[in-house]
């Protein structure tokens, strides 16, 4: 009867587990998916206004914009593409005339990464710690 139980716990675990699976390829396909295609200059623009925040709006991007503020930054984000620069040098360039605030989503570096870890931190110690008060049952 015992064994019976055990297996029955194994088998909840290892369907639990493949639901986890299951829902973990599922955010990497979609974000594999929805990253932008550096296909051509226009889909580069497009994506590069779409991460700048309009200088004299708030809350919108560049994209979304139509003042003159954002007509400027749309013209210098065309310029730079055309000259051949990375989207890094051209975000770099756009923060360093603006400040850090005109881009939408923080940066990859410095405080910027404990913004990117900290939602990744906590997920993975709520999960812990569900792993380890299932274990004690």
């Amino acid at each position: 009867m015992s064994t019976d139980r055990s297996v029955a716990s194994t088998l909840r675990r290892l369907g639990s587990f493949r639901v986890w699976l299951v829902a973990l390829v599922a955010v990497v396909a979609l974000a594999a998916l929805s990253a932008p295609s550096t296909a051509g200059p226009a889909q580069r623009v497009s994506h590069l206004e779409s991460l700048v925040k309009c200088p004299s709006c708030q809350d919108l991007s560049v994209a979304q914009s139509t003042s003159s503020s954002a007509l400027a930054v749309r013209h210098q984000i065309v310029s730079m593409v055309d000259r051949g620069e990375s989207d890094t040098q051209i975000l770099t360039t756009i923060e360093a005339a603006y400040g850090t605030s005109i881009l939408l989503s923080p940066s990859t570096s410095g405080v910027g990464t404990l913004l990117w870890l900290l939602p990744t931190l906590v997920f993975a110690g709520l999960v812990a710690t569900l792993v380890v008060l299932r274990r004690r049952r």
